[in-house]
């Protein structure tokens, strides 16, 4: 998949300076929301690049990749010159592409990737890693949690585009459902437990739920969630037609969140909203340093039962990596235009 974005004429580098960028992902959702969310931190206009692995090289871990750039297809063309001034990574597909596309233009690619990549440390130009990662160093700036596209206009923008959101019954609940992964365990039982607590919600306190699953839900987690949840005012999003999941985020007047997910988290704490964490089985060191971080800065609280109220400053993790990132490729730039 090839895109042309740019996020706001105004604050886009001038078409004679424009720096070209590229932006890699390999299309999971998370992945690709921290990629372009910072892209479009930046300002830049940039080309999204969605990246799979080929053949054997789909088999094998990407530091065993001897070359990396005919490793990876996207759209069915190897990655070629003219080479960006910046390239963008996340996850870890895109790290050593990333690094071999900052090789081949013999430095003059600006290499950033997002999270820790565990290759290249001393070799990208700027890492992005999450403070619960714990990677430390002079090229490494740390987040709190997870870089994402959630912006006070993008959500405005979202909301309007589902207008129907603005006939449901206030109080509206955003619940954000995940599922099991590599830390975390979400069954059918524990699920039917969460809808039943939205449910119960709605039938004492009023208002409606708008109810967006991931692809780690799954149909059989979905249909419990409609069954469960029938009848009451509470829509629930199955993957069909439009995804609106930002415009549940700006609809919502609180929100629910499964605690797999920090990128999750962390968009749902973009929108200055109470968020509440839904505890699953299982977890990892990782993950608790995580939450614990969000509870202490008074963010985050675990559900309890019940919706509650609270304030806090949003992270601006996003906003200030954009800015980072943007003046260091342009004063790179300006170097290399005086040298």
């Amino acid at each position: 998949m090839v895109a042309l974005h740019i996020r706001d004429p105004a604050t886009a580098a001038s078409s004679e300076n424009a720096p070209l960028v590229w932006v890699l992902h390999d299309g999971k959702a998370g992945m690709a929301s921290q990629a372009l969310g910072l892209a479009e931190a930046t300002g830049f206009r940039f080309v999204e690049k969605r990246l799979s692995a080929r053949r054997p090289w789909a088999w094998l871990p990407p530091q065993l990749w001897i070359a990396p750039l005919r490793a990876v297809s996207e759209t069915g063309v190897t990655l070629a010159p003219p080479w960006p001034d910046l390239v963008i990574g996340c996850g870890r597909h895109t790290a050593m592409p990333a690094l071999a596309i900052r090789r081949a233009s013999g430095g003059h690619s600006f290499a950033a990737q997002i999270q820790d990549p565990r290759v290249g440390h001393d070799e990208f130009d700027l890492l992005f890693v999450p403070e619960h990662d714990r990677l430390r160093g002079p090229r490494i700036e740390v987040t709190r949690g997870a870089i994402h596209r959630v912006t006070q206009a993008r959500l405005a923008a979202e909301l309007r585009r589902f207008p129907a959101l603005a006939g449901l019954p206030r109080p509206i609940l955003g619940v954000l459902i995940g599922g099991s992964n590599r830390s975390y365990r979400l069954s059918l039982d524990r699920l039917a437990t969460i809808a039943d607590a939205v449910a119960g919600i709605l039938r004492a306190d009023g208002g409606a739920a708008v109810v967006t699953p991931s692809r780690r839900t799954g149909a059989a987690g979905i249909a419990l969630l409609r069954q469960r949840l029938a009848g009451l005012p509470a829509e629930i999003w199955d993957g069909a037609g439009d995804n609106p999941y930002y415009a549940y985020l700006a609809a919502a007047d609180a929100l629910l969140v499964t605690a797999d997910s920090v990128s999750m988290v962390s968009e749902a704490a973009a929108t200055g909203k109470p968020v509440h964490i839904l505890e699953l089985a299982g977890g990892d060191a990782k993950f608790a340093r995580f939450h614990q971080a969000m509870r202490e800065a008074g963010i985050t609280r675990p559900f309890a039962g019940h919706i509650e109220s609270w304030s806090y400053v949003p992270p601006d993790d996003t906003a200030r990596a954009g800015g980072l990132l943007r003046d260091r490729v342009l004063r790179r730039l300006e170097q290399r235009r005086r040298g």
